[in-house]
Formats: C-alpha cells, sequence, structure tokens
C-alpha cells in the first residue's frame, strides 16, 4: 500500500508548491511551476471512475449462440 500512497502524496505536494508559488510569488515563478500546475489541473479532469473491471474466472467473452438472446423472444 505504502508503493501507491508515497508517490502520490510527493506528485500533489509538487502540485501545491507550484500552485501556490503561482499565486503567493507570480514574479519569481516560471514556466516549471505553471507546467506542473496545468498539468496537474489537467490530470483532475480525467475520469477516476472509469477502471478496468474484473473478468469472471470463466473467460469473460461469450459466444454468440450462448447466454441472452439480446432480448428477441423466440
Amino acid at each position: 500500500m505504502t508503493r501507491r500512497w508515497v508517490p502520490a502524496l510527493v506528485l500533489g505536494g509538487l502540485w501545491w508548491w507550484a500552485v501556490l508559488r503561482l499565486v503567493l510569488e507570480p514574479v519569481h515563478a516560471g514556466v516549471i511551476e505553471g507546467a506542473v500546475a496545468a498539468g496537474g489541473w489537467g490530470l483532475s479532469l480525467l475520469p477516476v471512475h472509469v477502471t478496468a473491471t474484473a473478468r469472471p474466472a470463466g473467460g469473460g467473452r461469450r459466444s454468440a449462440g450462448e447466454g441472452d438472446s439480446g432480448g428477441v423472444r423466440r
């Protein structure tokens, strides 16, 4: 679990540093701070809820003749 949280905290801290530097000292802030802040903001727009789902143990996909008839009654 530490492998997942440490990079997230480091990158989050770097983003906050860049944003605060842009807000508090805009004269001294440079291109790097702007790129870090814009990049972090852009990543926040990604849909986090879209993730890979676990496949069933049997292989996952059904063949054309198997399972549901697609809503057609026979």
